[in-house]
């Protein structure tokens, strides 16, 4: 689904992903995860739809949105790189990584590139530590991730 569909065509399609995951028990991240993969985002629109489907407050589901930083209320680049920020990969040089990568995009954590090619992330944990530091392009993770890696990813994303 596109940012061109209709506040109506939004709505009716959160209504079928929400009430295909309703039926979880705690189903509120669940729902928040299936409209980001639809959308590419949390649209504003959606947060009374699932107010009213699971029967809560529209500031719980606020809440819960902003809480996670993984979750964006902003629509995010064609690519989604994400640089791991934990212990394991912090000790094996990440700060580093994460500097460079700042550097050759031209922005910071939680920005995106001004031509929306890619939106830079930091995750605190891939479950690489073993292969720190680690790295995720569009969900395929890297390991062992160094400057050349680094800039290969970055070459890749076609800007």
């Amino acid at each position: 689904m596109t940012m061109r569909n209709s506040a109506d065509e939004i709505a009716q399609r959160s209504r079928q992903i929400i009430r295909g995951q309703k039926h979880l028990e705690g189903p509120m991240l669940p729902i928040l995860h299936a409209l980001q993969a639809e959308f590419g985002y949390i649209p504003d629109i959606v947060k009374p739809v699932i107010a009213d489907e699971l029967n809560i407050s529209r500031a719980e589901v606020h809440g819960v949105i902003t809480f996670y930083p993984e979750f964006r209320d902003h629509p995010g680049g064609r690519h989604i790189l994400k640089i791991c920020r934990a212990e394991a990969c912090q000790s094996m040089g990440s700060d580093d990584l994460a500097d460079r990568v700042r550097q050759l995009l031209g922005i910071d954590f939680y920005h995106t590139t001004p031509d929306e090619a890619v939106t830079l992330e930091p995750v605190y944990c891939l479950g690489l530590c073993a292969c720190a530091p680690a790295a995720m392009l569009d969900g395929e993770v890297y390991g062992r991730v160094d400057e050349h890696c680094l800039s290969e990813i970055v070459g890749e994303l076609g800007r």
